[in-house]
């Protein structure tokens, strides 16, 4: 169905499923339900997945939704009747999956990150387009309670322009998968792509384009692996250097707490972050001397705000995730902004890898791209351009 009918069409999209792992399993299915009773917007009427533990599970907990054994299966027997699928397999199938859901006439929303390469990211943008359906990334982390805070606060120019960031995810292990299937996926290269720069770098990545509104130019990056048995990364120290401010990204699996620590600093005061709790610190002259700290005093805004970090599977934001994908659908909106997000969040992990590679030299972000989007960030969504 195309666009133009869906928006005039009372019934909800119709999706299905493809990956009934941790983040499918625990996160999308639980809130399309949710969803679907509370608004009637969403159906999901099929799912796929390779385990047959895992099918076993998805008939057991949801006997209405008819089952696959793979994604391939699923679109030959469903895809006439779908809107869209979520892809909520192992980043290594993301590209492959999306193209040929793409192919049979489906929108897709697929998990983060979008691709394992660059490459693939570019020609799936295009692909989109050309086949004009929607492709949208699970940029979750978006609707996290206190970081629509942080947006508002920088709408509302509280703390001036945006200088400089600081991020701090702390994690005390890598994420796991379910036990039916390959628990450790995330720490083999072949199903993930690389380590927590691959895995987390993008959450970091799409809030910095977001709150200096501009990608990076370079990156530079030392990347580690301090837990020998697997072959990818758990520790990584970015760099990012955009054309109005600069950012530090610290990314651990390997730390004695859960944790994600955000520190914004404007040219008049500052924004931090400790997972729940908000402080807004303010600038105010003075009249007294321009000592010391100079004639300035702080005013504190402390404020908690529930926000969930320690659900891996982030249920909750999820709603406002799939009303942002919704409306992409709605609007024909083929190539988003969060598209090109995605695009460019898999440009900056290539350039810190290849800066860590280098021996921490700065990359420029210029010479991953072979092609370029039409439109700089905040522009319309538009088609790929050779460069």
């Amino acid at each position: 169905m195309t666009p133009g009918s869906l928006a005039s069409s009372p019934r909800p999209l119709r999706g299905a499923l493809i990956g009934y792992g941790f983040i499918g399993g625990l996160g999308h299915l639980p809130a399309y339900r949710a969803r679907t009773a509370a608004r009637g917007d969403v159906e999901i009427v099929a799912l796929a997945d390779s385990c047959p533990a895992r099918l076993a599970d998805a008939a057991a907990r949801y006997p209405d939704l008819r089952l696959y054994p793979d994604h391939r299966t699923l679109l030959d027997a469903e895809a006439a009747g779908l809107d869209f699928v979520d892809i909520c397999t192992p980043p290594c199938d993301h590209a492959r999956i999306a193209r040929e859901a793409l192919d049979a006439g489906c929108h897709v929303l697929c998990e983060k990150p979008l691709t394992t390469s660059f490459a693939e990211a570019d020609e799936l943008l295009a692909h989109a387009a050309r086949r004009r359906r929607v492709l949208y990334p699970c940029h979750n982390y978006l609707h996290a309670p206190v970081v629509r805070a942080i947006r508002s606060l920088l709408d509302e120019s509280l703390i001036g322009r945006l200088r400089t960031v600081a991020m701090n995810t702390m994690r005390n292990t890598h994420a796991k998968g379910v036990t039916e299937w390959n628990t450790h996926w995330r720490r083999h290269e072949a199903y993930s792509g690389g380590g927590i720069v691959m895995d987390h770098g993008s959450h970091s990545f799409y809030l910095l384009f977001d709150w200096f509104g501009a990608y990076p130019e370079s990156v530079t990056a030392k990347v580690n692996t301090l837990d020998g048995q697997f072959d990818t990364e758990d520790n990584a120290n970015i760099v990012l250097t955009f054309p109005n401010g600069m950012a530090n990204v610290q990314l651990s699996w390997t730390c004695g707490v859960r944790k994600v620590q955000y520190a914004l600093h404007g040219e008049a005061g500052a924004i931090t972050v400790d997972d729940d709790n908000l402080e807004l610190s303010q600038m105010r002259r003075t009249a007294g001397p321009d000592i010391a700290q100079g004639a300035v005093r702080w005013d504190v805004d402390r404020r908690s705000i529930a926000s969930h970090w320690g659900d891996a599977s982030h249920t909750t934001w999820f709603d406002a995730l799939f009303s942002r994908f919704k409306d992409a659908v709605l609007a024909g909106d083929f190539v988003s902004e969060t598209a090109r997000d995605a695009h460019q969040c898999i440009a900056v992990i290539e350039a810190a890898y290849a800066s860590s590679r280098a021996g921490c030299r700065e990359i420029a972000v210029a010479d991953v791209l072979t092609r370029k989007v039409e439109h700089a960030r905040g522009g319309r969504a538009g088609s790929l351009v050779t460069a």
